[in-house]
């Protein structure tokens, strides 16, 4: 189930569906599509209020995610989900990627070396839940998620979902990618729908071309600072224009990676020449021709592009002709300021100027693209016989990646300027960092090419100021060690004392000798069900890093009432806050041990500590986990309350299991980010907003807390929250959700996962479940590609920069001038529509093939193409 590779037939089985289900969504909405629409469209299940045209950020959608994505610290708590499923294997391609728990610190193979040994426990278990349940395995060292992806699984047109909140990376591929908490994964690999609110849709414009030092980064960085980090929120972005067509693959997922950092479901860019080469160049040739036969449906309407306001809910135009290269932070990616503003910034709010690291690489900016423009910049300084003015560390993508820029040069360049290679993994994009050069509390500033930068993310210092940028940029920043330093304006000294300016690097297209491929570190599983079925997996009683879970509790029926305020978040509180990573990312996979981490880094307006609070029932200080650990023990219910955005960051579900463990009942904030919010409501948490935004200052830390009416609680229906102060005085108010009639059951049952369980039992109790074979579905007819038999024309591109030849056109073998189909395996090319008088009269259309096949190949799109119109 689970290749190295997505197969030619798993595409196959997906698009040969588009044209029916594009047809079908087009008549319902009675409008041109955007590319977004066509996907959702194509892998919709249903509504849950039954409606044709699903409202935007209103009607909550089931959807058939094609594949599921793991990463090692998310897949521990979702696999140890899935095994109380029942199931013996998933239901979904899925795969797991072990990028997260390699600590960065003395180089790639030493670091390497220290992960196996050190998580040795877990990456035991990861392989054998992998092994027993038909999953794919990517072992340390492999490549980050977001990278991997990109390279073997990603293809225009599909719908993933995966662990991580950068999953939107292979938008970039025009791939719905869209990040989730584990128990989503959980449900969809146990083959349940996904559900979704449907999104309202951003469309964001690109006009011209990149030049210079501005790159794909900048493009993100310029709409973070338009947008903020709620903007997109509830939203998909969807990019076209004449700019987007400029833009290569991996610069495209770059964009669509970031996205998240605006708070976008996911975001997303149609197919196009440097979709297909990049598909080319990493070894899926036969997809390449596939979607190239499938371009209407992998694009947005042409009317989508011509008149955009009436299609999206939102339009943004950036003329890339225009665009600086862009810096955001401190302490926030949307705090953005082009290049030409940044030098007075940093004088202004006093930032230490002197940089104490520079590091490029992440899942955001470790393609071989963003190397070989870094190289270029590392290049000049060796020239010049200097050498990095700071720490400079680089973090490769993938195996892939190391393996080609080795070959190719960039790593000789990045090494003779002192740059640290570090392992192909996260590192300190997640605070995998163990830095040596400071001490706790001590300012200072560092610059990236990751995609967040909140306090601690990157090494758990508080008060170290961390700004992104380019690759590029940021090498060059790492030459002059100087943060009120300006690329394009400043000179840089020689070893020999004389002055130059660096050149902005030149375009850099795919690996012209192609990507360095290896078959190592993948782990197919068994074929064979026998085989996987012997497969245990074992727990050690006494450990630290795994865990089996315990189903939390079921609600008794009744409403909530006398909670205390265990927390109330002070301004921003994302889940780095609510549960830290860095070295507790080693607990991932134990519930009750991670929790020692709840909300360390979150401000509590009732304590000047980060982390701290009351305890009300003592008057005691002292951490929030620990007080949480004794309300609990007390058999008492908490609340926290948070501010706007609360949950943004991560997808990181412990953010949500940790609190649930710990006691917590009800989360109300001013508004959720959206993974969280779903992630609350999975474990069983009541996630509220105050129907009235002001009310948030009205709670006080020995609030007694009630929560009202919930045997009435229905979607849509607002909630009494009572708040009974330490004075005798009262305030009632409303508060909102966003429960579904689903998710309100979720809530009763306890979590997500027990009603899903309890769903299960009930089917499998009630009557054996009879094997349903698969509705035949009609194949659109006309020429919309190759069976793979016969000649092939050739057609050179010049995408990326470098010249290609690949298959192409009908095949050779037809009679009478029948156009080959998609789909077709038995050597011979046909036809197959519910309506014969249109089959053939396009039969008779399609003629031409016979002579000049590649001109046929234009002429018979174009017919399917008006058809559909």
């Amino acid at each position: 189930m689970t290749q190295r590779k997505v197969s030619f037939e798993d595409v196959v089985r997906i698009y040969r569906e588009l044209p029916n289900k594009y047809r079908e969504a087009r008549i319902r909405f009675n409008r041109p599509l955007t590319l977004a629409e066509k996907i959702l469209s194509a892998h919709l299940v249903s509504t849950e209020s039954g409606e044709a045209v699903p409202t935007r950020g209103e009607t909550y959608a089931f959807l058939k995610p094609d594949r599921v994505a793991m990463q090692d610290a998310t897949a521990q708590m979702a696999l140890l989900q899935f095994m109380q499923v029942g199931m013996n294997r998933v239901a979904v391609p899925t795969t797991v990627h072990c990028d997260h728990l390699i600590q960065a610190r003395l180089g790639a193979q030493l670091d390497l070396d220290t992960a196996l040994r050190t998580n040795n426990e877990v990456y035991d278990a990861l392989r054998s839940m992998s092994t027993k349940y038909d999953i794919g395995f990517w072992n340390p060292g492999a490549g980050i998620i977001h990278q991997v992806v990109l390279e073997q699984y990603a293809f225009p047109g599909a719908l993933m979902i995966g662990t991580d909140s950068h999953t939107p990376n292979a938008g970039g591929l025009g791939m719905l990618a869209i990040g989730v908490g584990g128990a989503d994964a959980t449900f969809t690999m146990a083959g349940e729908p996904w559900g979704v609110r449907w999104p309202k849709l951003i469309g964001v414009k690109l006009t011209g071309s990149l030049s210079g030092w501005a790159s794909p980064k900048d493009v993100i960085l310029k709409l973070a600072g338009i947008l903020s980090v709620k903007g997109g929120t509830g939203a998909i972005i969807e990019y076209f224009g004449p700019g987007a067509r400029t833009i290569s693959a991996t610069g495209k997922a770059t964009i669509t990676n970031m996205g998240a950092e605006l708070g976008a479901t996911t975001s997303v860019f149609p197919c196009d020449e440097h979709t297909l080469a990049y598909l080319r160049h990493t070894g899926r040739e036969a997809i390449a021709a596939l979607a190239d036969h499938y371009i209407p449906f992998l694009n947005a309407d042409p009317e989508v592009e011509e008149v955009p306001e009436m299609y999206f809910d939102r339009v943004i135009e950036i003329d890339l002709d225009k665009l600086e290269p862009h810096i955001v932070g401190p302490h926030t990616p949307d705090l953005a300021r082009p290049i030409s503003e940044f030098k007075e910034a940093v004088l202004k709010e006093g930032y230490p100027t002197k940089l104490r690291y520079a590091l490029i690489g992440s899942c955001t900016n470790s393609s071989y693209e963003d190397m070989t423009r870094a190289a270029a910049v590392a290049n000049q300084a060796r020239a010049h016989g200097i050498k990095a003015g700071t720490g400079f560390l680089v973090t490769p993508g993938s195996e892939q990646v190391r393996l080609t820029i080795e070959r190719d040069g960039q790593m000789e360049a990045f090494q003779a300027i002192d740059a640290q290679v570090l392992a192909n993994a996260c590192g300190p994009c997640i605070g995998q960092w163990k830095r040596s050069d400071i001490e706790e509390g001590e300012a200072n500033s560092i610059i990236t090419s990751f995609n967040r930068n909140f306090r601690r993310r990157n090494d758990g210092n508080a008060e170290t100021l961390s700004f992104i940028a380019s690759p590029e940029i940021v090498t060059a920043f790492a030459l002059a060690g100087d943060l009120a330093f300006n690329p394009l304006t400043d000179p840089i000294r020689a070893a020999d004392g004389t002055e130059f300016m660096l050149e902005p690097p030149a375009p850099a297209g795919l690996p012209k000798l192609g990507f360095s491929t290896t078959a190592e570190g993948y782990i197919e599983p068994p074929s064979n069900e026998s085989e996987r079925a012997a497969v245990t997996v074992d727990f050690k009683p006494d450990s630290e890093r795994l865990s089996v879970l315990t189903p939390f509790a079921s609600w008794n029926g009744e409403d909530l009432d006398d909670l205390l305020v265990l927390l109330k978040a002070e301004g921003k509180c994302t889940t780095d806050h609510i549960s830290p990573a860095g070295a507790w990312l080693r607990f991932r996979g134990h519930l009750d041990k991670i929790s020692d981490n709840m909300f360390l880094g979150a401000n509590n307006m009732f304590s000047e500590t980060a982390g701290h609070g009351v305890n009300v029932l003592t008057g005691e200080t002292g951490k929030l986990t620990t007080i949480a650990r004794r309300y609990k023990a007390a058999g008492r219910g908490w609340v926290s309350v948070g501010d706007e955005n609360y949950g943004e960051g991560s997808s990181r579900e412990h953010a949500a299991m940790s609190p649930r463990h710990l006691g917590c009942r009800v989360v109300i904030a001013r508004s959720f980010a959206r993974i969280h919010e779903t992630n609350l409501k999975q474990q069983g948490v009541l996630a509220l907003t105050f129907a009235d935004s002001a009310d948030y200052d009205l709670i006080r830390s020995d609030d007694r807390i009630a929560v009202t009416g919930l045997a009435d609680l229905a979607p849509g229906k607002v909630v009494t929250v009572v708040l009974r102060h330490g004075d005798g005085s009262i305030d009632s108010i409303k508060a909102r959700h966003t429960m579904t009639a689903e998710q309100i059951e979720w809530f009763k049952e306890g979590s997500a996962l027990n009603y899903i369980r309890k769903v299960r039992q009930s089917t499998e109790t009630s009557h054996e479940t009879e094997p349903v074979a698969e509705p035949e579905v009609p194949v659109e007819s006309g020429c919309q590609g190759s069976c793979g038999h016969g000649e092939h024309a050739a057609r050179q591109t010049d995408t990326d920069g470098n010249a290609e030849t690949h298959p192409d056109g009908c095949c050779d073998d037809s009679e009478e001038g029948e156009c080959c189909m998609i789909g077709d395996t038995s050597g011979r090319c046909r036809r197959n529509s519910p309506d014969e008088e249109k089959v053939r009269n396009e039969e008779q259309k399609a003629d031409e093939c016979r002579s000049k096949f590649f001109l046929a190949r234009w002429l018979c799109k174009l017919l399917t193409w008006l058809r559909l119109r």
